[in-house]
């Protein structure tokens, strides 16, 4: 909005020049949303706990701890992040830019399912919301939607095309299969932050981590001169999204604040069920999708643990993991909740600087 409003009167006015800068608006958003955070977090906290009396239900099946740590604690608190997130982004991005709208739009409609998952959860006290096929089925859906509307706004050669990390220039062009292809890349993604969001802290942590990584990766594939010198494919209008995950980055401190341990709330699906989908969607639209594996791998780990576990207790009866996801089987065997929440922080540093060097490594 202030970048289509104050543009046009750059020429009477030179400093207004600044909001054509990426960089410039990047960090806007990110403080944009980091203060509407700061101000609307204790209202949403404070209308959670007014209407969820008894809180987030807990599992009966979990860790011990969380029936006395956790019981009360209210959720949906991926509000404050979708508020936050949505309004900089509206704020500070390029409203004529087709990318901006379209990860809105995944974001949102993500968040919207994890919302009715949450509020069947909290209304009928059952840790068990909307049915696992269900939210597949919508997610897949969205995906699909988007994937084809993403492919309208990137050029023909690039539309239907995968990019290797660490080889310079290698396409494989999927055809029709890449709609299949990126929709299992949003959907995994969002499904995979959901895995990881178990303690106070342990998912918002890694998702800055990781949109802090497409910060860069957007900003470069959106410029043609660092582009061509990375050896990068160059995606025009793409450096916008670099707002969008800047101000993840602001929304995700913002609600740290107030999830730091112990937490004062919970995002609940409306919150990891978003913020994977935004992750998804914006490697598929930079072309970076398996940059997003690596840089996102505590994500893909904790995944990987629960389909080791549901297969070999199917196959042997016998379970690899004291419990999974993996930060449960951590928790079986002792660890303290503050321990293991660092520890996959710094996992998660390590994963993301790896991302990181496939830019340069080709």
């Amino acid at each position: 909005m202030l970048f289509n409003t104050l543009v046009q009167f750059s020429d009477q006015l030179a400093f207004l020049n600044l909001f054509r800068y990426i960089t410039f608006r990047t960090g806007g958003a990110l403080i944009t949303a980091l203060i509407i955070s700061f101000i609307c977090g204790p209202f949403i906290i404070n209308y959670l706990k007014l209407h969820q009396k008894q809180g987030q239900p807990i599992r009966d099946d979990g860790p011990e701890g969380h029936l006395i740590t956790k019981v009360g604690t209210p959720t949906m608190g991926g509000v404050m992040i979708l508020l936050a997130l949505v309004l900089s982004t509206l704020l500070w991005a390029d409203l004529y830019n087709g990318f901006i709208w379209v990860t809105i739009g995944v974001t949102v409609s993500f968040g919207l399912i994890g919302f009715i998952d949450d509020y069947i959860k909290v209304t009928r006290q059952n840790p068990r919301g909307l049915s696992g096929k269900l939210k597949l089925v919508l997610q897949s859906l969205i995906a699909i939607i988007a994937t084809i509307y993403i492919m309208t706004l990137v050029q023909d050669s690039m539309a239907t095309s995968l990019a290797i990390p660490f080889f310079k220039s290698v396409l494989i062009d999927l055809g029709w299969f890449f709609i299949v292809f990126s929709s299992l890349v949003i959907v995994g993604a969002s499904n995979a932050v959901n895995l990881t969001d178990g303690l106070d802290g342990l998912a918002i942590v890694p998702v800055m981590i990781v949109a802090g990584v497409f910060v860069l990766i957007a900003y470069l594939v959106g410029n043609s001169i660092f582009s061509n010198y990375l050896q990068l494919n160059y995606l025009p209008g793409v450096g916008e999204l670099s707002i969008f995950c800047g101000a993840l980055i602001g929304a995700g401190l913002g609600f740290l604040w107030f999830n730091a341990p112990p937490a004062m709330v919970f995002m609940g699906d409306t919150g990891s069920l978003a913020m994977g989908g935004a992750l998804g969607s914006v490697a598929v639209i930079t072309k970076h999708e398996l940059v997003l594996a690596i840089a996102g791998g505590l994500f893909v780990l904790e995944t990987v643990s629960v389909i080791v576990q549901v297969v070999s207790f199917k196959l042997t009866g016998k379970r690899v993991f004291a419990m999974a996801p993996l930060h449960h089987h951590f928790e079986k065997k002792g660890w303290a909740e503050p321990t293991i929440v660092i520890r996959f922080w710094i996992i998660a540093v390590i994963l993301a600087i790896a991302g990181l060097a496939t830019l340069k490594l080709r």
